[in-house]
């Protein structure tokens, strides 16, 4: 991809975020998100080709940022157990304080959640693997048991975390009910692969 496409497909991005977060994705059409950007209805497929791909391209812009802060809490020398806090209180209050910033985030999570399952399940992968490293690393200075399989293990924390994880989820609740309830759980899972727990087979 050359530099002048690159360059256009982040114009037409930022033009985009800026109509969806006023007006609304659903609101929004690709004649509108071009004519933001001085192009015709009929440029703009050649960038993008259609508005599900320019908010997949939003979402992957926001996560490329996310995933060097996850990068750089996996890599800290403090104890495993509390990066593993750590790592999913950032996730919580980031994705908290967008949507208090930018309430029509939301739409735009759930429509890519819907039409693109694969995006989100490729994000998880991701993840995973700074989550493992951390297992790992906990295992090794014996403040976690020995794990068979920590992948599947590092699933199992996902599944757990899900409702921190996507606005959705939130109930409404205010962002201090829903830390106290993140560490409750996170208390639990730590306690489930702390030395002398039993390996549940799943």
């Amino acid at each position: 991809m050359s530099d002048e496409t690159c360059c256009t497909r982040s114009r037409i991005v930022e033009s985009a975020w800026e109509r969806f977060m006023h007006y609304g994705y659903s609101k929004t059409t690709m004649s509108e998100v071009a004519r933001d950007c001085d192009m015709s209805a009929g440029n703009i497929y050649r960038f993008f080709a259609s508005k599900l791909d320019i908010a997949e391209a939003m979402a992957e812009k926001f996560n490329a940022a996310r995933f060097e802060d996850y990068r750089s809490i996996a890599h800290k020398t403090t104890p495993a157990d509390e990066r593993f806090f750590e790592f999913f209180h950032f996730a919580l209050h980031q994705t908290y304080e967008a949507i208090e910033a930018e309430a029509k985030i939301i739409e735009i999570a759930e429509i890519l959640r819907n039409e693109r399952p694969e995006f989100f399940n490729s994000h998880l992968a991701k993840e995973r693997v700074f989550l493992v490293k951390m297992l790992e690393d906990g295992i090794a200075d014996g403040i976690f048991r020995p794990l068979d399989n920590p992948d599947q293990v590092a699933e199992m924390f996902q599944a757990a975390m899900m409702k921190f994880r996507f606005p959705q989820s939130y109930s409404k609740l205010p962002l201090d009910m829903l830390d106290y309830e993140l560490k409750g759980v996170m208390t639990l899972l730590i306690a489930g692969i702390s030395p002398g727990a039993t390996e549940p087979k799943f």
